[in-house]
């Protein structure tokens, strides 16, 4: 099993506040008693309403950022979806949604194809859901026509997105469309690339009936493929848009991010494997965890494809880690993947390694023969 790469802040780098939350979540986590950790989490749940109460998402977004740990990270994490749904429990009211939306696009011609990100009729898409019965089966609810980025429906954003969608209940219009500003996204010559966009909508829905209950992708999921890919379409590009379920904005923020870098390293691995092999021959795969200074977490595991015959060169996917990430899945996503290919040796090396080669400058990539001496090669 690789080691964890990220550097999380130290305890004394967080605001009083965000301490105070951190505090509560290591005692949680440390109780041996359920019903001691259960009494720890409420007063959790009453600093995060609290927050939300006060449109304080500069707040709950910096408490998460300065987390010492993953694991307390994920425990606010999940008491911080469980205050979004508490903050839309009405009895009976608006509730937003997010399907996440991995796009891969690309240009058939030597040109670049910009997308507007914005979906003409997005009540064709919101029938086909009616239709198949997603959503638990509601059939009141409205989604927007813009496809938006992460950044719009992250933490920061959070309690001004649940007030405009309350104050819109108060003003009779409670499944009306969320106003969300579109991310443009560009269809580029030479490779697919990926894209993350997030369909919002907003459901009006009983606090007994969740809509995004059912985190499956269900019979609506090819045809609202289908349309979804219609909808973007342009000329001169290739366009396949790939939603997945609706989920509460924060929980389709995390999973949209996770569902991107798999794709993205899908698309990687057969490319560069299929090129490896019309080349010089069967491809060699090395997994490593490397820290790179500055960057989010400093964290990352990284995925090497070479050949034997072509020592000098190196093809690599480098997947950042977040806060949520489990770092032995992100091996196992990569280990199955490049499995999937047929790739007969993968190997895994063991320890924390730099982010560029002393030697050249370069994202260091290994190959089988450059691997630092005394560093353990576990081979699978």
């Amino acid at each position: 099993m690789l080691p964890d790469p990220r550097v999380f802040p130290a305890p004394g780098d967080a605001d009083g506040a965000s301490h105070a939350l951190h505090d509560l979540a290591q005692r949680s986590l440390a109780a041996g008693v359920r019903a001691r950790a259960a009494a720890v989490d409420h007063d959790i749940d009453a600093r995060l309403d609290a927050l939300f109460a006060a449109r304080d998402g500069t707040a709950l977004a910096r408490a998460l950022a300065s987390s010492p740990s993953a694991a307390i990270h994920r425990h606010l994490w999940r008491a911080l979806v469980d205050a979004v749904d508490r903050a839309q429990s009405a009895a009976f009211g608006p509730v937003l949604f997010a399907l996440p939306v991995v796009i891969v696009a690309a240009s058939d011609d030597a040109d670049e194809h910009a997308s507007d990100a914005i979906v003409a009729a997005p009540g064709e898409l919101a029938a086909i859901l009616v239709e198949h019965g997603a959503l638990g089966g509601n059939r009141q609810f409205a989604l927007s026509g813009a496809l938006c980025a992460a950044q719009a429906i992250d933490v920061p954003s959070l309690p001004a997105l649940l007030h405009a969608a309350a104050s819109s209940a108060t003003e009779g219009a409670a499944s009306a469309p969320v106003d969300l500003a579109p991310a443009p996204f560009v269809a580029l010559p030479g490779a697919e690339r990926v894209h993350l966009r997030f369909l919002v909508g907003s459901a009006l829905a009983a606090a007994s009936s969740s809509p995004t209950r059912d985190a499956s992708v269900g019979a609506w999921g090819v045809p609202l493929t289908r349309a979804l890919s219609r909808a973007l379409s342009m000329r001169g590009a290739s366009i396949v848009a790939l939603p997945r379920a609706p989920q509460s904005l924060p929980a389709a923020v995390a999973t949209g991010r996770s569902v991107q870098r798999d794709a993205s390293a899908a698309l990687f691995a057969s490319d560069a494997i299929r090129r490896l092999r019309g080349a010089v021959g069967e491809p060699v795969a090395v997994i490593s965890a490397h820290r790179v200074e500055g960057a989010g977490t400093g964290g990352e595991i990284r995925l090497s494809l070479s050949s034997p015959l072509e020592p000098r060169e190196a093809q690599g996917f480098r997947c950042p880690l977040t806060p949520l990430d489990n770092v032995a899945e992100v091996v196992a996503m990569l280990e199955q993947l490049v499995r999937d290919c047929r790739v007969g040796d993968v190997r895994t090396l063991a320890g924390v390694h730099p982010d560029r080669d002393a030697a050249t400058g370069l994202t260091l990539l290994f190959k089988p023969d450059s691997v630092p001496p005394g560093a353990e090669v576990v081979a699978h």
